[in-house]
């Protein structure tokens, strides 16, 4: 895993002394070792993987249907459990991070989504705002990583007049929530993100992402991704867009790793489009981040986008051209492109036969023609004869 320390350069895929996890447990380090007392970066590997089916839900049809038993939380709010968490439950003014969908129940119309805004929702339990009141109230009942089906009461929800801007709900409208309850850090005062200093929201975000490291050690990978969507919610837009100089630099170096290597859990996962999202995230900031470009090259060649996995294995061959892995994977592509020119080669063989020659027209002598001829040869051989005998 990474542990990206502040204003490292963008290297090869495993360098500065980087230690790859390998699929039979040894390892392997490239370049120098590190300076200073930093710690090395420990590179995700892809190979010798297991894999955890997950992945955001769909909801083309509405609210997933659940058989699950139905537990009353509350008189206006009762909770189906759709996967299983673990762990403890958060308490009073624990700080909850969260995804969730949310619909009216009447209607079945849907007016909320962080799964789509690719953002998650902090909720303060005991603070929240008046309309998420029910919500809070399921996800008080809720272990980490467990995603559940909410029906709330309209009296805990937007109340009796509804809310007519941003959510849109009609006046009483009972509300159908699907959530995922990411995580969420004890705090005896209940201090929100908005409230700490700077230096408390990068060291709040950074042992999130070594706690996701070390869960990715264990090879739980859903649990490792829910850490570094938790350490990336404390570095969300609106705070780095405040932050400049050193700030800047500690807040990137501890922002980035965790979308790569939620990219990398994501490729170990099969999901493919969620780590390429994840890489261009990094990218759009910093567009010759070799990491990014690999793991992104990685997604995109999974899905079989070879021309668009290519560019992006050159490029960052450019910026790391001893880098093996790099180089690996462009020989692969190369290996892939002949493959499929010999399959295409054999399927048109024969569907054409050879081009035929052109045929020799041909002469046609017409019996006029050879009448006509044979007349003249006559007339000729008696004009001749008469010749003869006049001389």
């Amino acid at each position: 895993m990474e542990e990206v320390q502040q204003q490292q350069p963008n290297g090869s895929v495993g360098q500065d002394g980087e230690t790859e996890i390998m699929p039979n447990g040894s390892s392997e380090t490239h370049g120098e070792p590190p300076q200073n007392g930093q710690d090395a970066e420990e590179e995700i590997v892809m190979e010798g993987s297991s894999f955890v089916q997950g992945g955001p839900p769909q909801d083309d049809n509405g609210p997933p249907k659940v058989d699950t038993k139905v537990d009353v939380i509350h008189e206006k709010v009762t909770k189906q459990v759709i996967k299983e968490g673990h762990g403890e439950k958060p308490s009073k003014y624990s700080t909850c991070f969260l995804h969730y969908r949310a619909w009216t129940q009447s209607t079945q119309h849907k007016f909320e989504d962080t799964w789509q805004e690719l953002q998650l929702t902090e909720l303060v339990l005991g603070k929240e705002k008046k309309e998420m009141t029910g919500l809070a109230i399921g996800v008080s009942s809720m272990k980490a990583g467990e995603r559940a089906l909410l029906h709330v009461g309209w009296e805990l929800g937007y109340g009796e007049e509804g809310s007519f801007s941003f959510p849109n709900v009609p006046p009483k409208a009972d509300i159908i929530y699907e959530v995922e309850l990411v995580g969420f850090d004890e705090t005896k005062e209940g201090k929100a993100r908005s409230d700490m200093t700077v230096e408390e929201r990068i060291s709040a975000a950074d042992r999130r992402r070594m706690d996701g490291n070390n869960l990715f050690k264990e090879d739980k990978l859903e649990e490792a991704m829910q850490q570094y969507e938790m350490a990336i919610a404390y570095m969300g837009d609106d705070f780095m867009f405040q932050l400049f100089g050193k700030y800047q630099d500690m807040a990137v170096a501890v922002k980035n790793p965790c979308h790569l290597n939620m990219a990398a859990c994501l490729i170990k996962l099969k999901r493919y489009e969620e780590a390429i999202a994840q890489c261009s995230i990094v990218l759009a900031e910093d567009q010759n981040n070799v990491k990014a470009l690999f793991r992104r090259g990685k997604a995109r060649s999974e899905l079989g986008q070879t021309d668009a996995a290519r560019e992006d294995f050159t490029k960052a061959r450019k910026h790391a051209p001893e880098d093996k892995a790099i180089s690996k994977e462009l020989r692969a592509l190369a290996e892939q492109d002949k493959i499929v020119y010999q399959k295409q080669k054999e399927l048109y063989k024969g569907l054409f036969g050879p081009r035929p020659e052109p045929k020799k027209p041909k002469t046609v002598t017409s019996w006029f023609l050879v009448v006509w001829q044979w007349l003249i040869s006559l007339f000729y051989g008696l004009f001749r004869r008469e010749r003869i005998k006049t001389e």
